[in-house]
């Protein structure tokens, strides 16, 4: 066992896990007994997916992210595959659109409605047939619209193109047929112009996914990696797996060198799965263990030692899988970093876990929030496949904030309800000069304001701040999930206006009680 430093300068060094109370966890939940090493579990910011238990095929959950408590036991299911459901996945560019793979060989895409189910949904939109066995993985494409990556039990990875108008789709795009056993994991780095994969014959490669060639091979007979995972852009990979003396251990490898790990730490001496989890934002690595309740994080830099420990959280309910919401569903108002979803099949429960960096202030913090990847792609699929790359689509997670990226894409499917906003060089000259005076002459004015109004002024400027916006300045929202989160934000300052209020009024009759307390003493002499 490797050991810790004790004390460590880092801003993530108190982070702590929070789970959700019971109330607001997703209780009864049937989760598949299924014994193979996945997620089985995919959240995005307004639903949450989970592989079920289902007689006579494989079916899956979809529930809305804001309806927790008891699920009802005779809930809609998605339904159509003729074997187990072996993986989900979310596409990254559309809320309303998952992937699944299942034991009877084909891939499956299936639109969700946005109001709740009625009935089971059996009819899918697309369905993918090429695998000759089992389907054990999906990996959608981090910056190209729709690009999706699967991988088999036949050994062999395939690019499916679908934007495409057949439904049924035979062939794919490309067929990479380099691996010798079964594919234990997928990930590509942040542009989607590498894919690294992790096998059952022991080897972790780094391929280039549009030609199908091996750029890099790793055969370390000391490790034997189950997950493999890129570190975003610091040009390395950590692989989970077990020692040579079956220990969990993880593994740090340069991308361009695979022939020995740059680091080795052995966790502990349990048998089941670590599936690691990478936030690029802050750094943070985060590994969970398939059949225990703990969670550990780390903090990886490019510079010795690459991997600091921080802390664990730590929980008696051991998880069958795990989930984690994108960024951009996160609670930046309470300093929330990552969510997990861990699914606890002793309890049929699905309970949220919160990481948070504790702060005392209420304002938005830039932080710990730098631009992150948003929900629009960078690349169309054609572009992708004739080989360009692309950085993804940088937002901030400032509330009524913008795009960030100076050139965002159009999507591919046009919108006839899409409406252009307007361009601030399309303003009326005149209407310029005019704001362009009005602001000279509220600045003439603040200068020759005393220094108290000017602070005073200030002061009401800062009241207007809402979780750090101002509520003047903010633009409407755009899309339902911001209309909500405008919502939320909105009833949470109302509800610290009223505590703020109660406040006031109980300082004001302790104000009058001493004045009559006085005026008593008074009367007196």
């Amino acid at each position: 066992m490797s050991w810790h430093p004790q004390y460590r300068s880092s801003k993530f060094r108190h982070v702590f896990g929070k789970p959700a109370s019971k109330e607001n966890c997703y209780d009864s939940v049937p989760i598949t007994r299924s014994v193979h090493d996945h997620h089985f579990c995919a959240v995005n910011p307004h639903f949450i997916a989970v592989v079920t238990e289902c007689a006579g095929g494989g079916a899956f959950l979809v529930i809305p992210l804001n309806q927790t408590g008891k699920l009802d036991p005779h809930y809609p299911k998605v339904c159509g595959h003729r074997g187990n459901i072996l993986d989900i996945k979310w596409n990254p560019f559309n809320d309303f659109e998952i992937a699944s793979c299942s034991e009877d060989a084909t891939i499956k895409i299936w639109d969700i409605p946005k109001q709740l189910l009625a009935r089971n949904l059996t009819a899918y939109r697309k369905e993918l047939v090429g695998h000759a066995r089992r389907v054990g993985l999906v990996e959608w494409h981090p910056t190209a619209a729709n690009i999706l990556f699967s991988s088999g039990y036949d050994y062999k990875v395939m690019i499916w193109n679908l934007d495409t108008k057949e439904s049924v789709i035979v062939s794919p795009v490309r067929t990479i047929t380099c691996h010798q056993d079964v594919i234990l994991s997928m990930s590509f780095n942040t542009n989607g112009s590498l894919l690294a994969t992790a096998c059952k014959d022991r080897k972790i490669r780094v391929l280039d996914p549009r030609l199908g060639t091996v750029l890099q091979e790793a055969s370390y007979k000391g490790h034997r990696a189950s997950k493999v995972l890129f570190l975003g852009n610091l040009r390395k990979l950590l692989s989970t797996g077990t020692s040579r003396w079956n220990n969990r251990q993880m593994a740090l490898w340069d991308q361009d060198d695979l022939s020995v790990p740059l680091t080795e730490e052995d966790l502990d001496g349990s048998s089941g799965v670590l599936f690691p989890f990478y936030d690029s934002d802050t750094n943070m690595l985060y590994v969970v263990g398939k059949g225990d309740g703990n969670i550990r994080y780390y903090e990886v830099s490019s510079d010795k030692p690459h991997l600091s420990y921080l802390t664990e959280f730590r929980s008696y309910n051991p998880q069958k899988g795990i989930g984690v919401m994108p960024k951009r569903g996160l609670d930046v108002s309470s300093c929330e970093i990552f969510r997990f979803y861990k699914l606890i099949t002793t309890k049929s429960l699905i309970e949220p876990i919160s990481m948070i960096v504790p702060r005392r202030s209420e304002s938005y913090q830039e932080d710990i929030y730098p631009p992150t990847a948003g929900a629009q792609p960078s690349l169309t699929a054609q572009e992708w496949l004739s080989g360009m790359n692309r950085e993804p689509i940088l937002v901030s997670l400032r509330p009524g904030s913008q795009l960030l990226s100076p050139r965002p894409l159009p999507p591919e499917r046009p919108l006839s309800s899409a409406v252009a906003p307007a361009s601030p060089l399309s303003l009326d000259p005149t209407a310029k000069l005019a704001s362009e005076g009005s602001r000279r002459s509220c600045s003439l004015l603040e200068e020759k304001m005393p220094r108290w109004a000017v602070e005073h002024r200030l002061e009401e400027k800062k009241s207007w701040l809402t979780n750090g916006f101002d509520v003047f300045e903010c633009p409407p929202p755009k899309t339902e999930n911001e209309l909500l989160q405008m919502f939320y934000r909105q009833q949470e300052e109302i509800r610290r206006l009223r505590e703020l209020l109660t406040q006031r009024e109980v300082e004001a009759k302790q104000l009058e009680l001493e004045i009559k307390n006085l005026r008593m003493d008074s009367g007196k002499f």
